[in-house]
């Protein structure tokens, strides 16, 4: 028996005379604290429903509230002939219920078991398979980067908040010092004389051509005061009031999470409650208004004959992965504070039960003031699309009153999703490093204000007048392709090489039951196939031009609110999808300012800084390991290894998955699939038996 860093590696003589690695994880040495609540010493939440309003309050934000009754709208069907187009929208339910139940949901699930079983964050858990620690890294550096701009939509909402008691709400009118000659007040006055109202669906909501609205002017001209800057060379200093904002989002998210989960499981009671509150009051005043239900009738009859369109069921897959959240690492370090016996199967089905049903109910508040807007104004719903809350609401009795409790809404959506991850950060960084932080006064205290202050700094940079360059630079690159390859190398890690027997029993251990072949299939073969699928469904879209954005949850879903505070889609000028910009690149640009190569390089620096963590951390634990690399490394790496057969089943197969895609290249050449061919050799050796 030998013994090396957090495993126990055993040499057993196998039948044909060679020896097997038998490996066992060593539980690291605990030291109980004060508030120790598990039988390890590891703190664990308060009680079952903290634990589930967190996972809740992390699914549930703008991607949902907004960003779903969109893509229901944008992909419901086709026009009618009358004054009113009849665009179905709930054909686009059938296809995200499918990504939703054979997708998402086991990854969630997954996430739910690994965390609590192992009682450790998104790094350390990796124990049980060492060759993929660098995902857990991965993980904590997307959610980390994904915090200097999240924060910032926060804070826009946090100004937005306060400026709603002004007199006069500052987003109506077009009489303001800050307004430019094509301001027009199209929600009061209706529609703009002399112009085409032709519709282009392909961007965001759907946009026409009128002049800019009085929100959108405000956001733009007296919120982010972009006229003062051209762009990323002259970027400005921060501007006063949003920092302040900034450092008030900051300060509640510290007090929430710097005692850990027995805080911000108090928290999350408000913040994940309370919308649904404000939602319920929208939506009762919204069906009080004159033509609200010609808009739910928009949002609710299919048109199935829409679901033979690709572009549907990529707007499903991109909205169900990004909602539930998989890859991040926050439901696992979540998980992890869980008791041993705690009911994650039970939590996994509420949660998604609960992010559903959000997206629904939201659907119909939003669609009420559509309905009333195009009544108001005496214009189609498709060319209302592009108006938004702040200036539905002002023309409502009471409009400060709405306006106040729609940004609190968005402040409270807001903080909930930023605390899961924060705690993702703290979590993984102070389990891998125990041995650093253990019996240290107020380690968690000062880490989690290390933390946000260094979050802080650099999110200061999105509130210069500059700043939405880069705040658009950090949406593109921080959690797209990243989040991705997390997801997929968590899902080939449990299922292929710690393999599904082994996670059965672990699931049996906790909940006296194993999962069923359900449950099994899709951890082993249908959820890794439906993120590598993807990427051959979208290329197809890409091709043809049928995407125009691609928006992550945690990103430019978030962005959202830009949508909901100017009146327009703020990517009409982004082309392409994040994961495919290695293969059609192009290049970067917003409100028609084309980045600078340099900044284009900052932004793959990013992306990149967290992918390489899966190679790198690889090869240091294969260094790391003595012995010898075709014989003894893999069985140690791989901790209990599925069987050999498994192994290069599966090695096989991705290899060959990645000829057939290379071949399709025009200019690939021969000897590219020569470098292929070795790198098949190469990994298919060590895992061949002796």
């Amino acid at each position: 028996m030998t013994t090396r860093g957090d495993l126990q590696v055993q040499l057993e003589e196998d039948e044909k005379g060679g020896y097997e690695a038998l490996v066992i994880p060593v539980e690291p040495e605990v030291v109980p604290t004060k508030d120790a609540g598990g039988p390890d010493g590891r703190e664990t939440w308060g009680s079952n429903a903290d634990f589930l309003l967190s996972i809740i309050g992390f699914a549930v934000d703008l991607a949902n509230v907004w960003r779903f009754p969109y893509l229901c709208y944008r992909n419901g069907g086709g026009e009618g002939t009358s004054y009113y187009p009849y665009i179905y929208t709930g054909a686009f339910l059938i296809p995200y219920t499918l990504m939703l139940v054979f997708g998402a949901v086991p990854l969630f699930y997954m996430e739910l078991i690994l965390g609590q079983y192992n009682r450790q964050g998104p790094i350390s858990v990796w124990r049980i398979c060492p060759l993929f620690k660098g995902v857990g890294f991965c993980a904590v550096l997307v959610a980390f980067y994904v915090s200097f701009y999240y924060n910032v939509i926060i804070g826009w909402a946090l100004y937005f908040l306060v400026a709603s008691a002004a007199p006069n709400l500052p987003w109506v009118h077009c009489n303001n010092t800050w307004n430019t000659e094509w301001c027009w007040e199209s929600t009061l006055l209706g529609p703009a004389p002399g112009l085409n109202y032709s519709t282009n669906t392909s961007l965001g909501w759907s946009t026409t051509k009128l002049p800019h609205s009085p929100a959108s002017e405000y956001f733009h001209r007296a919120v982010l005061e972009m006229q003062w800057s051209n762009g990323l060379h002259e970027i400005g200093y921060p501007k006063w009031q949003l920092v302040l904002c900034l450092l008030l989002v900051y300060t509640m998210l510290y007090l929430s999470l710097f005692k850990g989960v027995k805080s911000s499981g108090k928290v999350v009671w408000v913040t994940a409650t309370l919308p649904y509150v404000v939602l319920t009051i929208l939506l009762i005043r919204g069906l009080m208004l004159p033509g609200a239900l010609t808009g739910i009738s928009y949002y609710l009859k299919p048109e199935l004959s829409r679901l033979s369109d690709t572009q549907v069921w990529v707007d499903a897959a991109v909205q169900i992965f990004y909602s539930v959240g998989a890859g991040f690492g926050v439901h696992l370090s979540y998980a992890s504070y869980n008791t041993f016996h705690n009911n994650c199967f039970r939590d996994c089905l509420i949660t998604t039960a609960v992010n559903c049903f959000t997206s629904f109910f939201s659907g119909f508040v939003i669609f009420t003031y559509l309905g009333f807007m195009s009544h108001k104004q005496g214009i189609p719903i498709s060319l209302v699309a592009t108006e938004v809350y702040p200036e539905a609401v002002a023309t409502l009795p009471g409009s400060h009153f709405w306006s106040m409790l729609f940004f609190f809404m968005l402040i409270m959506l807001g903080l909930d999703s930023a605390m899961g991850g924060m705690e993702c950060v703290i979590t993984g960084l102070m389990d891998e490093f125990h041995s650093f932080f253990q019996g240290r006064r107020f380690a968690r205290e000062i880490f989690t204000l290390g933390a946000a202050t260094v979050s802080f700094s650099i999110a200061l940079i999105n509130v210069t007048p500059g700043g939405i360059y880069m705040f658009h630079l950090f949406d593109t690159y921080s959690a797209g392709i990243s989040l991705l390859c997390s997801a997929l190398f968590e899902s080939i890690a449990i299922s292929w090489f710690y393999g599904l027997e082994r996670f059965s029993q672990d699931v049996e251990s906790m909940l006296g039951s194993k999962p069923g072949i359900y449950w099994r299939v899709c951890w082993k073969f249908i959820s890794p196939s439906f993120i590598i699928t993807w990427l051959d469904v979208v290329d197809e879209c890409v091709k043809k031009r049928n995407i125009k954005s691609f928006k992550n949850k945690r990103g430019a879903c978030m962005t959202r609110c830009m949508n909901v505070v100017e009146g327009k889609d703020v990517y009409k000028d982004r082309e392409g999808v994040v994961m495919f910009g290695l293969l059609y690149y192009q290049p970067l640009q917003y409100n028609g300012y084309h980045y600078p190569y340099w900044a284009e390089w900052i932004g793959w620096s990013l992306a990149l800084s967290s992918i390489m963590m899966i190679p790198l951390v690889a090869v240091i634990q294969l260094l790391q390991t003595e012995g010898s690399l075709k014989e003894y490394k893999p069985r140690v790496l791989f901790s209990s290894l599925v069987d050999i057969n498994s192994c290069r089943i599966f090695v096989k197969g991705i290899l060959e998955f990645n000829v057939n895609l290379f071949s399709s290249f025009r200019n690939f050449s021969s000897n590219a699939a020569m470098l292929v061919t070795d790198i098949q050799q190469m990994l298919i050796s060590p895992c061949e038996e002796n």
